[in-house]
């Protein structure tokens, strides 16, 4: 393996989302977009209900499989093994995936729009930032083992 950058070794997908909620929770206050209320509304909350469960199932099912591989947790560590089996066959990217449902999900309770709009932003970051750099990792570490993978699973979803 080459060596990495230091910039590359900064844990930067949990920073963006940070900086996501923060964002918009700040132009929530500042900037507060129109509301969506009435029955609409209601069920909006309610999804958004439902997709933070959704969240929480695919955080702990990621995260339990990653321990078990014996892999890292740490988005700009070394892979030990390919994943590819539970919510890696679904995705290759659960716990991205799963951040950015929490703020569109977080959007949906609160009427907040900004969580959405800066969810779309940090999942693009995020893609362009860590996602690409990991997946030349480990299609340098996995070879045609990973591309086999990538051609059948997707990115996001």
């Amino acid at each position: 393996m080459k060596a990495v950058p230091a910039w590359r070794r900064i844990p930067w997908p949990p920073l963006i989302y940070l900086a996501a909620i923060a964002a918009s929770v700040v132009l929530g206050l500042l900037v507060p977009l129109p509301r969506i209320t009435g029955p609409f509304g209601n069920v909006l909350y309610a999804i958004g209900w439902l997709v933070i469960i959704a969240v929480i199932a695919l955080w702990a099912t990621s995260f339990r499989a990653m321990r078990r591989a014996g892999t890292t947790l740490d988005p700009s560590g070394e892979p030990s093994h390919l994943l590819t089996g539970g919510p890696f066959s679904i995705t290759r990217n659960p716990i991205y995936l799963a951040n950015t449902l929490l703020l569109f999900g977080v959007g949906f309770i609160a009427g907040n729009w900004w969580f959405i709009l800066l969810g779309i932003v940090a999942a693009i970051l995020t893609q362009k930032i860590a996602i690409e750099f990991e997946e030349k990792v480990l299609a340098e570490k996995f070879g045609r083992k990973y591309r086999d993978y990538a051609k059948k699973v997707r990115r996001w979803i």
